[in-house]
């Protein structure tokens, strides 16, 4: 049976969005900016999927949307525009955690221990977690303000850093067994077999009351 899932990524600069089905990747569309235009993008990135794929708005079965951490402004824009899609089809939505989706997506890429997604969160602030291999969550997300011996426990094994907030600390951590990987965002494509296993299992949100995870409280007039 087709499943055919539609997954938006909007939670940093990048604004990305995929089409499965079931838990292959069919299209893809996505495009990073520092100016963080995804109100103008991602409905066009929706449009011209759907066109291109041949497949109409009606044959799919569900929308998963990235539920954070990130931008409050790019989470807002994602979840709303998956809520109004769900609405209008009558379908399902799905929400995926930020960083477990891009833990998973680095580990199919490279073996370790411990995987720690990164995404900035201004000055020496992170949201970060800690996933194995097999994408278990070792270390609930958090928002960390970051110094040398911050991660020491993590560290004894051997940890990959990677997100854009992973990019800054590089000068900060410093360790053997740490592992840093340049730019590496947040990708719907990431998304489409978390997605594909909540739909199997029925774990879907309501659409009326979901909210993305801010983790932070939205700061008025600063850049987010």
């Amino acid at each position: 049976m087709n499943s055919y899932i539609l997954n938006i990524e909007t939670s940093t600069k990048a604004c990305s969005v995929a089409l499965f089905n079931n838990e292959n990747l069919i299209f893809l569309k996505e495009h990073a900016s520092e100016d963080y235009s995804h109100s103008e993008t991602l409905s066009t990135y929706i449009s011209n999927i759907i066109k291109e794929s041949g497949i109409s708005f009606i044959d799919l079965s569900a929308i998963a949307v990235s539920m954070g951490p990130g931008s409050y402004t790019g989470l807002r824009i994602g979840v709303s525009t998956a809520k109004g899609l769900c609405y209008a089809l009558n379908i399902p939505l799905i929400s995926i955690s930020t960083l477990q989706a891009m833990a998973l997506g680095i580990s199919k890429e490279i073996i370790s221990d411990l995987y720690c997604p990164m995404i900035d969160a201004r000055r020496m602030e992170v949201y970060s977690a800690f996933y194995d291999f097999s994408n278990n969550i070792i270390r609930e997300i958090k928002a960390d303000i970051v110094d040398e011996t911050t991660y020491e426990s993590e560290l004894e094994k051997n940890v990959v850093f990677f997100g854009d907030g992973a990019e800054k600390l590089k000068a900060t951590i410093i360790h053997k067994n740490a592992k840093f990987i340049d730019g590496f965002f947040p990708s719907a494509k990431y998304m489409g077999v978390l997605a594909f296993e909540k739909f199997q299992q029925n774990i879907f949100e309501d659409v009326a009351y979901f909210e993305p995870f801010y983790l932070k409280d939205f700061v008025s007039g600063a850049k987010n």
